[in-house]
């Protein structure tokens, strides 16, 4: 079988698209009036405010791990305030998180029709999205940087400048085994076959002051991503290059891990990611317990997980552990496996934006 070309792919302009959703819409201002929330949900997000307040006495991480949807529900200015305060120490998203976020900042739309789109083959074939995505990771790889300080860094620049070819050829024929120097044979490879200029890329971002990307690398928070190879849009490009995205991941990954190392005494918030956070997250937690065991100290301990969610968690009471085998509640990822993880896991049955919304309100309240 011979690969199909992705080079040959025809790509349209964003404003072509027929875009569902318009940040002016959706953007919830974090003074306004929460939706109502049932009782029981309330108590639990008062206790989440109560340990996120505990954590930052100590000094302790307070992770955020979020999908996609908390950014298509208008999130974003909540979640730069949690920020700004301090409550939120870092953030992580998968692909789709950082594609909603960058066409709100650069267009002001985002989301498409899957159904529609997939048919006439062009779901995800949007030429800035792809094109722009990519030009971010491969020149922030040239500073060694991950996927999403690449992309803070790209809105809130509004572009990049990128340096000549002769001066790439010249650094990896000048040391081939240095660690930049598959990031800058890539960069080469895609200035020649995109007609990428040297110079000054300048790429206006009219929507940055709600960008969670651009904010995140304004105040030096950290927000990692965690992509698949195949997963997003920006694989419907003929720029799409899975080695700069895994190059940044990899980055993003170990950044995780220095946020879990902070984590003894801290808090988890899982908000609507039902794969990439728990996966991301064991994996990452065993790597550091590994690292901490090797000499001498604990594994990561006294950590709270709050994992939010509209599922209603299989009915199953995760306070009492995992359910057996043949629950089918043991088949939903994003409880069962914080609920391994070593510390106090609680399910809350809400809307993300809600959750988020309320529990900005709970801390403001606590003095």
């Amino acid at each position: 079988m011979t690969p199909i070309d992705l080079t040959k792919l025809k790509v349209l302009p964003l404003a072509q698209r027929s875009s569902q959703a318009r940040l002016a819409d959706i953007l919830i201002d974090p003074e306004s009036t929460p939706e109502p929330c049932p009782e029981l949900i309330m108590a639990q997000i008062q206790h989440c405010a109560r340990q996120i307040k505990r954590a930052e006495q100590e000094g302790a991480a307070v992770m955020l791990i979020y999908g996609a949807h908390l950014i298509k529900n208008g999130a974003a200015d909540i979640l730069i305030r949690l920020m700004k305060k301090g409550w939120i120490t870092h953030l992580a998203t998968n692909g789709a998180g950082v594609i909603h976020d960058w066409e709100f900042a650069f267009a002001g739309v985002s989301t498409e029709s899957v159904k529609d789109n997939v048919a006439t083959g062009t779901f995800g074939s949007w030429e800035e999205t792809g094109r722009n995505i990519h030009l971010a990771i491969l020149a922030g790889a040239l500073e060694g940087s991950g996927f999403g300080r690449s992309m803070g860094q790209f809105i809130s620049e509004d572009g990049t400048t990128l340096p000549s070819s002769e001066s790439l050829e010249a650094a990896i024929a000048a040391a081939p085994a240095n660690v930049l120097a598959p990031a800058r044979a890539d960069l080469l490879q895609a200035m020649r076959a995109h007609q990428l200029a040297a110079g000054r890329h300048e790429v206006k971002h009219p929507w940055k002051s709600s960008s969670v990307l651009a904010q995140s690398f304004q105040l030096k928070v950290p927000l990692t991503v965690h992509p698949g190879i195949g997963y997003d849009i920006i694989a419907n490009h003929p720029m799409f290059n899975g080695a700069a995205i895994g190059r940044a991941a990899d980055v993003d990954f170990r950044l995780f891990g220095a946020a879990v190392e902070q984590l003894d005494g801290g808090v988890v918030l899982s908000v609507g990611s039902a794969i990439m956070g728990p996966q991301v997250f064991e994996k990452s937690l065993s790597c550091v317990n590994n690292l901490r065991l090797q000499t001498g100290r604990e594994v990561v301990r006294d950590h709270t997980f709050y994992v939010v969610d509209l599922q209603d968690g299989g009915r199953w009471d995760w306070s009492k552990g995992e359910p057996p085998k043949d629950n089918p509640a043991y088949y939903l990822r994003f409880c069962k496996s914080y609920s391994r993880m070593g510390g106090a896991m609680h399910y809350l049955q809400c809307d993300n934006a809600v959750f988020v919304h309320h529990l900005l309100r709970e801390l403001e309240k606590i003095k």
